[in-house]
């Protein structure tokens, strides 16, 4: 038998594996519709490269065609990851038994040997992500309206997993790459991998952090609690990514570095929220443009539960809400190495707020089961 003093040895490693897809395979939805290997294989043309359309931390997404001729998205998950079949049918479960004009639909699934495949309908535009952020993206024109739409059609989706699905959803990994576009630009929230279910009787749940830096509420970041309203952070982090066309990662300044959400907090107390506002947009209605930043911020506000839901977010972006601005607090952030209190960051970068920005990276970095601390 072969052994290593540091792990177990292979055969056992292969038992516990053996082990673990059955017991993924018994829980399975019996209303989820079973694919083949060889008929997704033949689907996306085995796999080709000319297929893919996107890539996860757990896997590979590729167009496919199946045999009556529907168009579909084939979400491949890699072999060798672990959480990634934990993945799976956490997904399945979450997504199969819900159904909302603003969540990607699930068609099926393929479970064999150690092959995991999530089947969904396909998206004509791709991500937001894609549409918006990709600097290799081209002729692609998301006027004002587009983009609007896109922020209202999130939230409702949102709205129906906090406050409407039984048991309630907590999606955990709100950000562009994950909000899907339809040939119209409505946007759906897509990959449950990471999505909590969220009984009543509970106020918040106690887990390992797992989402995408830059969109991490502080609160959930640094000390795993989780609620909706973190949900809610991520998502008032994305209105202001529509909005300025700018990734969360994306720096500012040369001295001492800020994000964009610490640089919007900035512009805020200067009264130039405008100034971060999307060149490529061209004419704009100000007065919306602004709103729509200004609920960011409310969700993005250091202390969770002064953050709105999501159907307190829609009112206030449709105006149903008059807006108080009297009871904006600061933003929190956690930008992987801690929190920080956005007021005293901007005492160190005042000198430097105005200088050209730059891109931290091309992506966020997706982290997954970092223990609290």
């Amino acid at each position: 038998m072969s052994c290593s003093c540091f792990g177990s040895s292979t055969l056992e490693k292969k038992r516990i594996s053996t082990r673990a897809d059955k017991e993924l395979d018994t829980d399975l939805p019996e209303n989820v519709k079973q694919f083949s290997f060889n008929e997704l294989r033949s689907a996306s043309e085995d796999f080709h490269s000319n297929n893919r359309i996107g890539r996860g931390g757990f896997g590979t997404v590729y167009k496919g065609t199946l045999r009556n001729g529907v168009q579909v998205a084939i979400k491949k998950l890699s072999v060798e990851s672990k959480q990634g079949a934990r993945e799976f049918v956490t997904e399945i479960k979450t997504i199969s038994n819900v159904r909302h004009p603003n969540l990607v639909e699930l068609i099926g699934c393929c479970s064999q040997k150690a092959n995991r495949i999530l089947v969904y309908e396909y998206l004509e535009n791709n991500s937001l992500d894609h549409a918006l952020l990709d600097p290799k993206t081209t002729g692609v024109n998301l006027d004002w309206g587009k983009r609007s739409s896109i922020c209202i059609g999130t939230a409702r989706g949102l709205q129906f997993l906090h406050e409407e699905a039984v048991p309630r959803i907590v999606h955990r990994d709100i950000k562009a790459s994950n909000i899907l576009l339809d040939s119209d630009y409505n946007p759906k929230i897509g990959d449950f991998g990471l999505a909590k279910l969220f009984p009543d009787d509970i106020t918040h749940i106690s887990t390992r952090i797992a989402g995408t830096t830059g969109y991490l509420a502080p609160e959930y970041a640094m000390g795993g609690q989780l609620t909706p309203k973190a949900d809610v952070y991520s998502f008032g982090v994305l209105i202001l990514e529509i909005v300025s066309g700018r990734r969360s990662s994306t720096v500012f300044g040369r001295e001492i570095s800020i994000l964009l959400l610490e640089r919007v907090w900035e512009l805020y107390e200067e009264g130039k929220l405008l100034d971060i506002v999307d060149p490529r947009l061209g004419d704009y209605p100000r007065e919306e443009m602004l709103r729509y930043m200004k609920v960011a911020l409310f969700c993005t506000q250091a202390t969770a539960n002064r953050r709105p839901v999501m159907s307190q977010v829609i009112d206030m972006l449709t105006k149903k809400i008059k807006l108080n601005e009297k009871l904006l607090t600061a933003p929190g952030f956690y930008g992987g190495l801690g929190i920080s209190d956005i007021p005293s960051v901007r005492k160190k970068t005042s000198k430097s707020s105005t200088s050209t920005s730059n891109e931290m990276s091309s992506a966020a970095i997706s982290i997954t089961q970092i223990t609290p601390r």
